[in-house]
């Protein structure tokens, strides 16, 4: 089976997109991907499957139209190589991966050659506008997009999307039932397992590694961060990723004193930070509740931090007090300082509680894991495939025969 990978981001920090990529390549699928880079257009193999770099993108602070005017050169792209690889060498799916939803009209010529098109859903659109861009639900832009969800889903054979909120809601307006599956983001086992305690040399080390978007709330944690540092003089905090936010965090570092205590560092591949999150005391993930996106968007940092083995620290958000609860993280009031400084001072004072949640959260990733979902993942795209190439020998068939019913050669 020949497979067309699409994704607007790093396939390098894409564990979501990686995952599906392995499974397909491991039972013997020829994978192309096409993605972002951070350097300019190439091509190359990776993971036994090849990899179209389409465009660079710099991870920093984008307006609306800047955002838009990227993703469409990225779509157009796209589309005439996946047009001109469709003649070439016919693809049997292609699988898309949103943000933007509208990435599946780059696989307009395979769609138009009888080709199944699945839409995986990372992030709802509408609502993820809402948090970057500091918009309101009735806006124009909102309502568009919630026209361009429903048009790409008419478009897409199949909707994957990643958490049962999000799922309720594409019910709701956009999909109907045998359309969408639900698969939620989980960390590779081969990647993420537990390593050896590390010798802390004194420091306590907390660590966030991911995107610096608003929903985010790591002006959160940099305020908690502040407050705590006098009571943990050894205390670090390092924050490893790019985003619109970067700039102002650290702004916010520096006016509160602590710009020497709290590291900035680059976006490192997975299997550079596993041994990075590996040498660190606490994880933090600091979302707001109050961004609708924030409060519902999973995170799959959670369960890799639980299945290295080290204790988190959540904000107890709408999709986060779902999926977890207080036995396996450590909780925090949404949106407020004061209330994740006490939680980091009571897990440093505590820590055969940090030992107990990090049991507790390694049995919960056992029970959890992507080789329970895989096989799922594999037969939708099995039976679209399958679909699709009866749908193609019965259009031969009756191609093939007169309006009577009898061969047209006889």
């Amino acid at each position: 089976m020949r497979v067309g990978m699409i994704a607007y981001a790093y396939y390098e920090g894409n564990a979501r997109v990686q995952q599906y990529v392995k499974a397909l390549v491991e039972r013997g699928d020829t994978v192309e991907i096409f993605c972002l880079s951070s350097d300019g257009p190439s091509a190359s193999e990776i993971a036994g499957a090849k990899i179209h770099r389409i465009q660079a993108r710099k991870r920093r602070r984008e307006s609306p139209l800047r955002y838009a005017l990227s993703v469409t050169l990225f779509m157009l792209r796209t589309f005439f190589i996946l047009a001109k690889q469709q003649l070439q060498n016919p693809y049997d799916v292609i699988h898309v991966h949103s943000v933007p939803d509208a990435l599946v009209f780059s696989a307009l010529v395979p769609k138009l050659a009888g080709v199944p098109i699945v839409l995986d859903i990372h992030d709802i659109l509408p609502e993820f506008y809402l948090s970057k861009f500091q918009a309101k639900p009735a806006s124009l832009t909102f309502k568009l997009l919630v026209l361009v969800e429903k048009a790409s889903i008419a478009f897409s054979n199949h909707v994957i999307i990643a958490n049962p909120i999000w799922h309720e809601r594409l019910l709701q307006r956009s999909a109907g039932p045998d359309k969408v599956t639900t698969i939620r983001n989980y960390p590779d086992p081969k990647v993420f397992s537990p390593r050896p305690e590390r010798c802390s040399n004194g420091k306590f080390i907390m660590i966030y590694p991911g995107s610096l978007n608003w929903h985010q709330g790591l002006d959160i944690a940099i305020q908690a961060f502040a407050k705590i540092v006098g009571e943990i003089p050894d205390a670090e905090f390092w924050i490893y990723g790019e985003g619109p936010e970067r700039d102002n965090l650290i702004q916010l570092a520096s006016s509160l004193g602590v710009q020497a205590k709290v590291s900035f560092r680059d976006f490192l591949p997975v299997t550079k930070l596993v041994e990075v999150l590996a040498g660190s005391d606490l994880a933090i993930v600091p979302k707001r509740s109050s961004s609708v996106f924030g409060t519902e968007a999973a995170s799959t940092k959670i369960m890799e931090f639980m299945a290295v083995g080290i204790p988190v620290i959540v904000s107890r958000t709408k999709i986060d007090s779902l999926y977890h609860d207080d036995s396996m993280v450590q909780f925090f009031d949404s949106d407020d300082p004061d209330n994740l400084a006490r939680a980091i001072l009571h897990l440093y004072k505590n820590p055969g509680l940090r030992r107990q949640l990090t049991a507790n959260a390694l049995a919960y990733v056992a029970e959890n894991r992507w080789e329970t979902k895989k096989g799922e993942y594999l037969a939708i795209v099995d039976r679209l495939v399958d679909c699709s190439r009866r749908r193609d020998n019965t259009t031969k068939r009756s191609s093939g025969r007169g309006r009577n019913g009898a061969d047209a050669t006889q």
